[in-house]
């Protein structure tokens, strides 16, 4: 549960700490005091959106924090050790922060964490139903999502969802693969001609380089052939040639190293010099000789020229884009051939997950009708506590044309408010007094499912007041026996029936506005009440009034858990009933 909220700069907020209980806590004041301000600070820190108009003016970041018991929540310990987060004496601190500049950070137990991860963690301790929220029950996905829920059929949704998308995928292969085919088929001539021409060309990758390197030699063999025979006679021909000559160097070297035997390397230098200049004579002499003048060699290599250039001209830029044309070109005439047989092994794989999602349709289908049924009969019991007692809930399933990625049908509320009444759907019939009431038997019923340990309502009592705010205020009483609720309300019915009491109250220090809390108890509280009740809280009358409210909110004894919609135990003389108004 929450044990604490603190708030530090953030929109009209300067500084406050939040204290929180077990059971049922209320949180009032004027209009405009910041009630709802303190559930967006704790919005933010459960992961919501940041945003730097948070900050309050003058500083330089908000900052919020809250202190979480998790004794009773082991998954929760699991779950933060799964992301290295340490989990000490059962705590779980949250704590994020937003710059005046728009950076956020966020924290858990001192470990930077996402905006994410923070959020996932968050629902796993605060479920937060707001004064706007009940509009969101007229939406079919909604509803469906709230009966899928309560029926544990996540998994199985997630079943149907993966199936319908491999269906989707294998249709899509199928659509794709057809035109494909009627695509090829109607360029077949053309793409024939293409495989053929490139084709038959037998093309290599890299032909045309070396046929331009073999064209130059042939088109200038006499001229090479006659500069290697020049260069070699040079070097080594007859009486002028440079290795001739080189005889007198190597005599005036021999005569050096033995007059001076340290210029011994002037010998080495030299062998290493004349035995190149040996081996560049034989080269060019070999090379002389390997240069062919083959005039019938050099038009073949022409012609070959000319094939590549044309190919290159009309079917890509260069050499390997021909050749992935017709690599192309074949792959789609192959296609006229191989699709019939690709398109009836997908077909196949089409009537296969056809199959498996029918099968997982029909198995969330049986899920959803059992809790469809339960949930009618959980919300049937807790809307007389509410002021309905007359009101009739039905979850109704309406069958799609098409299975789609979230089953075969469509889910749809329905509730008859008044006896005589066919149950209608919820947006034709119900007032937002009566929709926000049905919304909150649905919050009750639900929290106790997913174990969130902590209900927060803002200002869900839109709408209603008198004898029914009391049978709300009491139901929320007796909700608070399995789970911390926290509610920000206008309604005095609803707040006296709360265990902890907290006020939040306007004021202004270094002449800038901010807020503060208190926590109200004996004549603090009464004089509370009575200012809700609209008349002067110094009066004895009104006075009164707040005392008998306050004395009247006794403390339900919890009822044994048990599944909803499961049979109540019989009433005995004077019980109040398990969900009753608690009078």
């Amino acid at each position: 549960m929450l044990t604490e909220l603190r708030v530090r700069n953030f929109a009209i907020i300067e500084q406050l700490a939040l204290p929180l209980a077990r059971g049922f806590n209320v949180l009032t004041g004027e209009t405009g005091a910041g009630k709802s301000i303190i559930v967006g600070a704790l919005g933010l820190l459960l992961g919501e959106r940041a945003n730097a108009d948070v900050v309050r003016t003058g500083s330089d970041k908000a900052i919020v924090e809250g202190t979480f018991d998790v004794t009773d929540r082991p998954e929760l310990a699991a779950l933060l050790d799964e992301r290295g987060i340490d989990v000490e004496e059962q705590t779980v601190v949250l704590k994020r922060e937003v710059a005046a500049a728009g950076r956020a950070r966020a924290w858990v137990n001192g470990t930077p964490v996402t905006a994410s991860v923070l959020s996932e963690i968050g629902r796993l301790l605060v479920n937060v139903h707001g004064q706007h929220e009940a509009q969101t029950l007229l939406d079919p996905d909604e509803q469906r999502d709230i009966l899928d829920a309560f029926a544990g059929a996540q998994a199985q949704v997630a079943a149907v969802t993966a199936a319908h998308s491999t269906l989707a995928k294998i249709r899509h292969d199928i659509t794709e693969l057809r035109r494909r085919k009627a695509d090829a088929e109607r360029r077949a001539d053309y793409l024939r001609h293409v495989v053929r021409e490139i084709e038959e060309a037998r093309l290599v990758d890299g032909e045309d380089l070396r046929l331009d390197e073999e064209a130059r030699r042939l088109e200038h063999a006499e001229e090479l052939r006659s500069l290697a025979s020049g260069a070699a006679s040079a070097l080594d021909g007859d009486d002028e040639a440079v290795l001739t000559h080189l005889g007198a160097v190597q005599r005036a070297i021999a005569s050096i190293s033995r007059i001076d035997p340290s210029r011994a390397r002037l010998q080495e230098l030299f062998d290493a010099g004349y035995y190149a200049l040996e081996e560049l004579a034989r080269e060019l002499e070999e090379y002389e000789a390997g240069v062919e003048l083959d005039p019938a060699r050099l038009s073949e290599v022409r012609a070959r020229r000319e094939l590549v250039f044309r190919l290159t001209k009309k079917y890509g830029g260069t050499l390997a884009e021909v050749i992935e044309t017709g690599t192309k070109a074949r792959a789609e005439l192959d296609l006229v051939d191989s699709a019939d047989l690709d398109l009836r092994s997908l077909e196949a794989r089409e009537q296969e997950a056809e199959s498996t999602l029918r099968d997982a349709a029909a198995e969330l289908t049986k899920l959803r009708a059992a809790a469809a049924s339960r949930l009618g009969r959980a919300v049937d019991e807790v809307l007389p506590s509410l002021g309905m007692s007359d009101g009739h809930f039905v979850a109704v399933l309406v069958p799609l044309a098409d299975i789609g990625s979230c089953g075969a049908e469509g889910v749809e509320f329905r509730v008859a408010l008044n006896v005589g009444h066919d149950a209608r759907p919820l947006s034709r019939v119900a007032s937002g007094g009566e929709l926000s009431r049905v919304m909150l038997a649905l919050k009750t019923i639900l929290a106790r499912l997913d174990q969130v340990p902590t209900l927060i309502f803002d200002e869900v009592d839109a709408g209603i007041g008198g004898k029914v705010g009391l049978q709300v205020g009491d139901t929320m009483r007796r909700v608070a026996a399995h789970h911390q609720v926290f509610a920000i309300t206008h309604l005095p019915q609803i707040a006296a029936r709360a265990h902890h009491h907290i006020l939040v109250a306007k004021g202004a220090r270094g002449g800038v506005t901010t807020a503060d809390v208190a926590v109200l108890v004996g004549e603090q509280r009464i004089h509370e009440i009575a200012r809700m009740l609209g008349g002067d809280p110094e009066s004895q009358i009104s006075r009164a009034h707040a005392s008998e409210l306050l004395e009247t909110a006794v403390v339900p004894e919890p009822e044994p858990r048990r599944e909803p919609g499961a049979k109540r135990p019989r009433k005995q003389a004077g019980d109040g009933g398990a969900l009753g108004a608690g009078r």
